[in-house]
């Protein structure tokens, strides 16, 4: 059983879609999410720098758009179908539309106003979010509140991420808990916590219009790690997680019980697939970053086929 898998936010680097636009049509079908999501995604992708793509208005949609051209490119190159799709945080977008949840477009549209409303809110309150590597999860848990931040991604793996104002994340890492290591991300605001309340409103007005159709293959939600059937509870759940935490042990854990036996994760690909080596040890993975790791993903699903 072979599952694709989409990142989240903190994936994206300079340049990384540069290589994707040599594909026949995925620079015209970049420039259709551009319009939809509202992000000049080409530029973003091809041309801006760190600080740029670093902007939530700009990285969710860059992040979904890149997730939707390599996941169209290895379904133009596979006759074997995944079996699963799950995503990490906007991750989840993605998956929604590889799952026939959503169209692209309404995905791009939802994104786009996801990335903006966030902004807005992150705006706000200067906020931002670390990840807290190894140690003991209990101790983890009570230093972030004592510190009154929030554990906004258990990542698995012995990963949790820690959210909130950014005085309490410099104590944090000033005196980490004992054998972690703590390290900031490339985010502008404590995402899946209480600051982003303001967003899930402007995200359920919106999504409320949108028309949805249930799930052609398996979907995993990260509000715990189960499987979803219906596709408006799908959505619902998706607007609802911009302010919860991201339970993507869960999910890890319930590919496991599942009998998930290989894991592709779509462009910007590394994160997902790192965290799968560490937590399902042994489980096959695939990090498609660029075309030129087509080729793997499509071996890793013929030979499930076999």
């Amino acid at each position: 059983m072979i599952i694709a898998v989409f990142p989240g936010q903190g994936s994206q680097t300079p340049g990384f879609l540069t290589s994707w636009l040599e594909l026949d049509g995925a620079r015209e079908r970049l420039e259709a999410f551009s319009e939809q999501a509202g992000v000049d995604l080409v530029a973003a992708g091809t041309e801006w720098d760190a600080d740029q793509i670093r902007d939530t208005a700009v990285a969710q949609p860059l992040i979904v758009a890149a997730s939707l051209l390599s996941w169209s490119a290895l379904n133009d190159r596979s006759t074997a179908a995944v079996a699963g799709v799950a995503g990490h945080s906007v991750g989840e977008i993605a998956a929604l539309a590889a799952s026939g949840v959503l169209s692209d477009e309404d995905a791009l549209r939802l994104v786009g106003l996801r990335g903006r409303a966030m902004a807005e809110a992150a705006a706000a309150v200067e906020t931002g979010m670390s990840a807290v590597v190894g140690g003991d999860e209990t101790a983890v848990l009570e230093r972030l509140d004592a510190l009154g931040l929030t554990p906004a991604n258990y990542n698995g793996g012995g990963q949790i991420v820690a959210a909130g104002e950014l005085p309490a994340l410099a104590e944090l890492a000033a005196e980490a808990p004992q054998g972690t290591r703590v390290i900031p991300l490339q985010v502008a605001g404590a995402f899946h916590t209480r600051f982003m309340e303001p967003a899930v409103e402007t995200l359920r007005a919106a999504a409320a219009d949108v028309q949805v159709s249930d799930p052609a293959t398996t979907l995993w939600t990260n509000s715990d790690g189960s499987v979803v059937t219906e596709g408006r509870r799908a959505l619902d759940l998706v607007v609802a997680q911009v302010s919860s935490p991201v339970r993507w042990d869960r999910c890890m854990a319930s590919f496991a019980e599942q009998g998930v036996t290989g894991i592709i994760e779509l462009s910007p690909a590394g994160a997902l697939t790192g965290l799968a080596k560490r937590a399902l040890r042994g489980t096959p993975t695939v990090a498609v970053k660029s075309p030129d790791d087509l080729d793997a993903a499509v071996s890793l699903l013929k030979e499930d086929q076999a």
